[in-house]
């Protein structure tokens, strides 16, 4: 699920992904973005470059 989980088309919506369609793994979070907030508290900060474990 991505970062725009309520305006994305994502496996709710088109189903699961075959395991061999996969061709990577996700390493950090690139952007963190919150559409509700005021302009200049829209970037989250915390999360930029974070590691997935």
């Amino acid at each position: 699920m991505g970062d725009n989980r309520h305006d994305s088309d994502d496996s709710r919506y088109w189903g699961f992904v075959p395991e061999d369609h996969i061709v990577g793994k996700a390493l950090f979070i690139w952007m963190s973005i919150d559409d509700d907030a005021s302009f200049f508290s829209k970037i989250r900060w915390s999360r930029l470059f974070r590691v997935i474990h």
